[in-house]
């Protein structure tokens, strides 16, 4: 019966003409993980890549999962783009989730647990330990975790503890001597996370380790005395972690309260997933299934070979017997516009051309050397910026501060709802605030996304402004893992269409147009829509027309629907998406000229690129927008315009260097599944996360997208 009901859901999902974002994202985490399985990474990359499969996983949980309950606890009606409504979807994408659950410790037990052993590494129980080691474990739990650890029990006299988000937790039942069965009592006991998730032991030429619950396990009657131990279970929950914050108008210290509240929430937050050990008690399992309204397709059952939470991998990882043993980045190469990087005054180079940055090929030092001089020069008078993320120990931070002690205007605009940097934004923008920068705390109930900088300068005779426009976050330390597009400029249409946006951003003004930023909420959609359609138009008339577009995720059904009919009207169409895609490509009669391919590897594919041809009058853009409904209708987004000839070609050459890669590209099928490219018999390797540090000026003028 269940197999018809799932063959039914599956039919239904395969004739629909737009693919879940859910389960598209699951697609792309298996994509992630099968980096974990390529046979020329090291063990060590193949830890990294499952570590991030984990964190991956969790942040789906908690916001994507988080939502879909949302709709499901307050009866709120959501018709999935499967076609699936709330209560069948769940199960779908349950279902989806169990087998990439599964492929993950499969990979895990059966791959990495044999490669870390042949790298002399040993994920080991106590009770195989040496007298001499366990004597150690035990010191070391005595000392370091006994302490620390506090046991919760939960009967008729207290009530149920709060158990948090993501740590690790032991369920202890047990009984009082001479007591009936049904006199059991629950009792909890979490790890703090701040206690490492494995006691290393260094060895000659070995490294033993133990995990952290395995030394817990082995002491835990320590903490239970003179009443008997029925069973221990090893779980971990995954909570709610999606809200939509209701701003106030004025957006002062109130609102900081209320990002402050509902951080607070999402630890609290609703439970949406059970990760357990295989060997749990049946009792307490279903007492806290009852008590969180959670099915069973809700729990996630854990081998005891394998381990509950990858993202504790980083611990090996980042262990430092091993640095020399991870694959060295190489190093920034200086960029084709710029090739005089640093041997020169920034702002004098500024006023003779543009220069496009690509990272982590290109350094970001240019941007961050351009506000640090500008925090020092006597005659910058202001700088403006927005900031979705930052790093921990940012040099942009110090240069405005250094900025606004020396007397300049500085403004920034602080997201401090960028997702899991709400924490660190806030503490950031209040040291700026206290050293007399105007900072805002984001714009009523939108999220600023977009990434400018300003900076006015006068000299002798003139009032120059420098602008930087970016796919990417001022963070000094994902842009060597990130890759993103920069443009620095001074372009007075680019400059006027800047500053007209940051008083939009900061005070109250709307402008009538901009000549060559296009910005959401205000008008991007229609803009790329209507860019899209042009180019049905060129089609239908025998003219030349392409689209190449190059985002981490393609969801808004508006411009799906579009690119579906400049397909239909002959239009070539490749796009570039690394994450979600809910376009179904390559269908007959709908999107047979559409072409759509994921690139996941070395680095994080973050830039974004649009390139429309328009008849030989090409258009091509970059910025901070995806094709999503939030980029569009719930974010302050940017696109701009590159003009210049040769920075135009440089992002021509991105697309066209992926669309050749066949070491890092995944080929999206019809039904939604990917098809990971490879070299053809006679065809050399191109990976672009090696390429781009070998790319050449020539190669680059000689690009051409449409023949």
């Amino acid at each position: 019966m269940r197999s018809t009901i799932a063959d039914r859901y599956e039919s239904t999902i395969q004739k629909s003409d737009l693919v879940s974002r859910d389960l598209s994202w699951v697609k792309f985490n298996d994509r992630v993980l099968d980096q974990s399985k390529k046979p020329h990474r090291s063990i060590f990359e193949k830890l990294k890549f499952l570590a991030i499969t984990a964190s991956n996983l969790d942040e789906f949980f908690m916001i994507r999962v988080g939502s879909l309950y949302n709709y499901l606890d307050y009866d709120k009606q959501r018709v999935d783009y499967s076609g699936l409504r709330e209560e069948p979807f769940k199960e779908k994408l349950m279902d989806a989730c169990q087998n990439f659950h599964q492929d993950q410790h499969q990979h895990f037990t059966q791959v990495i647990l044999q490669e870390m052993v042949g790298e002399g590494i040993s994920l080991i129980n106590v009770k195989k330990l040496s007298e001499e080691n366990r004597d150690k474990v035990r010191e070391y739990f005595m000392k370091a975790i006994y302490p620390m650890l506090t046991p919760m029990v939960y009967d008729g006299y207290r009530t149920f503890p709060i158990l948090m988000n993501k740590l690790l937790v032991f369920g202890v039942v047990t009984t009082s001597p001479g007591e009936r069965k049904d006199m059991r009592k629950m009792s909890f006991v979490q790890i703090p996370a701040n206690i490492p998730r494995f006691f290393e032991i260094e060895q000659e030429n070995s490294l033993l380790l133990i995990p952290i619950e395995e030394v817990i396990r082995e002491n835990i009657v320590s903490l239970f005395r003179n009443v008997d131990i029925e069973s221990i279970s090893l779980f971990r929950i995954t909570r709610n972690g999606d809200f939509t914050l209701e701003e106030s108008e004025d957006m002062d210290a109130n609102f900081l309260e209320e990002v402050k509240r509902k951080l607070m929430e999402r630890k609290t937050g609703r439970v949406v997933r059970i990760e357990i050990e295989e060997g749990y008690s049946k009792w307490m399992l279903n007492s806290l299934l009852e008590r969180w309204s959670l099915g069973k397709n809700s729990v996630f059952l854990v081998k005891r070979e394998s381990m509950i939470d990858f993202t504790g991998l980083w611990q090996i990882v980042g262990n430092k017997r091993f640095r020399d043993r991870l694959p060295q980045i190489p190093q920034p190469v200086n960029p084709i516009s710029y090739p005089e990087e640093g041997r020169g005054d920034i702002f004098e180079t500024l006023k003779e051309k543009d220069i496009l940055l690509h990272h982590p090929y290109n350094n970001i030092e240019p941007i961050l050397d351009l506000i640090e001089t500008a925090a020092e020069d006597p005659d910058v008078m202001a700088i403006k910026m927005t900031i979705y993320r930052l790093a921990k120990e940012s040099r942009i931070t110090k240069a405005l501060l250094k900025a606004a002690e020396n007397g300049k205007h500085v403004s920034v605009l602080f997201e401090v709802k960028a997702r899991f940097d709400e924490e660190n934004n806030i503490r950031e923008a209040k040291r700026l605030q206290k050293a007399g920068c105007f900072v805002i705390y984001g714009i009523s109930n939108l999220k600023t996304h977009t990434k400018l900088l300003l900076i006015v300068k006068k000299d002798a005779s003139e009032i120059t402004r420098f602008v930087h426009l970016g796919s990417g976050n001022y963070n000094e330390d994902t842009a060597r893992l990130y890759t993103d597009i920069g443009l620095l400029t001074t372009n007075e249409v680019l400059a006027n269409d800047v500053s007209e946006f940051f008083n939009v951003i900061t005070g109250h003004s709307v402008p009538s147009n901009y000549r060559n930023l296009i910005t959401a909420p205000r008008d991007m959609r229609n803009q790329l829509i209507e860019f899209i359609e042009q180019e049905a138009e060129n089609a239908r008339n025998g003219l030349p027309s392409g689209i190449f577009i190059k985002v981490n995720s393609l969801e808004d059904s508006e411009i799906i629907y579009a690119l579906y009919r400049a397909s239909q009207s002959g239009v070539t169409i490749k796009l570039i998406v690394r994450g979600i895609c809910c376009l179904r490509p390559g269908r007959p009669g709908l999107s047979e000229n559409i072409e759509v391919i994921s690139l996941v590897g070395d680095f994080l594919e973050h830039s974004r690129i649009y390139h429309f041809h328009n008849n030989g009058n090409t258009r091509t853009y970059s910025g901070s927008a995806d094709m999503m409904v939030r980029s569009f209708d719930k974010r302050l987004e940017s696109l701009f315009k590159i003009e210049s000839p040769l920075l135009e070609k440089q992002l021509m050459n991105i697309l066209r260097y992926n669309l050749l890669d066949n070491s890092n590209a995944y080929v999206m099928q019809e039904n939604a599944s990917y098809v990971a490219k490879t070299p053809q018999p006679g065809e050399e390797e191109f990976n672009v996360h090696r390429k781009f540090f070998d790319i050449t000026a020539e190669e680059v003028l000689e690009v051409k997208l449409v023949d």
